[in-house]
């Protein structure tokens, strides 16, 4: 079952005012796994599963003590790209966009494990920046060798910290949300046969088997700098378990299968091996790339 979540998008609310941010404590499991398919002889496929912490290194101290103390505040950040161009160009355009973000992450959010009301509302549009310099990233190299030319990338990025959930889209890899025995599509996809779903020009069951199902109308990279960055701001629950997959996933199975190995299957490890070998028993026709969350 595929339901909408109500969701806090905008960058700054109507009134002005920063967002609430919820701070009750969460634990998280999380996994990620990638397979080449069964008819693929590469993978263009990338994900990161992280944790950030603040750290405390210890260079000198006249106490008996550990050289590194760590803050109690982790934030989780989680990436699916599937990089579009061929063999080698997809391939390289994910892997430069996955590394932009970790830069970016790494050397520019120092909000991250400080949320609060005051830096909430500008925590979206620093994901759009750090989406942006991936852009950018891909694009620069792109245009400076001709055998990269036009490459590009899916790019599906979530930060979770607390009970508060961000997430920064583009293309047509997917970020889900299952809560209480129902899957909530987080993200749009941006490709041709969605729009013509949109505008009613095509019926869900004719869009399954579309000769444009596969062409993507927004991604990292491509022809030409500058992307259109879709963001969400979710409150999150105990139970809750996220999950960001390539489209070689989405292509295979229903919602309603994904939703019921999310039900039947707590370990998030075990959530990537069976929808991976569920996306293969029915064809495997791409690249397939699982990341999966559990809050408790």
């Amino acid at each position: 079952m595929n339901q909408t979540l109500d969701m806090t998008t905008p960058l700054v609310p109507e009134n002005g005012a920063a967002a609430p941010t919820l701070q009750r404590p969460l634990t998280v499991q999380s996994f990620g796994a990638t397979h080449p398919g069964k008819e693929r002889s590469s993978n263009e496929d990338q994900f990161v599963v992280a944790t950030l912490m603040r750290a405390l290194w210890i260079e000198q101290s006249s106490v008996p003590q550990s050289n590194v103390h760590y803050a109690d505040d982790r934030g989780h950040v989680f990436v699916v790209a599937d990089g579009v161009g061929g063999a080698n160009a997809g391939e390289r355009a994910s892997a430069l966009a996955v590394g932009a973000i970790e830069g970016f992450l790494l050397n520019t959010l120092r909000w991250l494990l400080a949320l609060d009301g005051a830096v909430d509302a500008s925590a979206l549009r620093d994901f759009q920046a750090a989406v942006r310099d991936a852009d950018a990233c891909v694009y620069r190299a792109a245009t400076s060798d001709p055998g990269l030319s036009g490459m590009g990338t899916t790019l599906t990025l979530a930060y979770s910290i607390g009970a508060i959930l961000f997430v920064a889209h583009v293309g047509d890899s997917r970020c889900y949300l299952g809560r209480a025995g129902v899957l909530h599509q987080l993200t749009h996809d941006d490709t041709v046969v969605q729009a013509l779903l949109e505008k009613g020009l095509v019926s869900p069951s004719q869009a399954a088997d579309h000769s444009l199902r596969h062409v993507i109308t927004n991604v990292v990279g491509g022809d030409a700098q500058g992307v259109s960055i879709e963001v969400h701001r979710v409150a999150l629950e105990a139970g809750d378990v996220l999950l960001l997959c390539s489209d070689g996933l989405t292509n295979m199975l229903s919602n309603e299968r994904i939703q019921a190995v999310l039900d039947g299957t707590p370990d998030p490890e075990q959530v990537c091996a069976e929808l991976i070998r569920l996306a293969n028993e029915q064809g495997g026709t791409d690249n397939v790339t699982v990341v999966a969350a559990r809050y408790g």
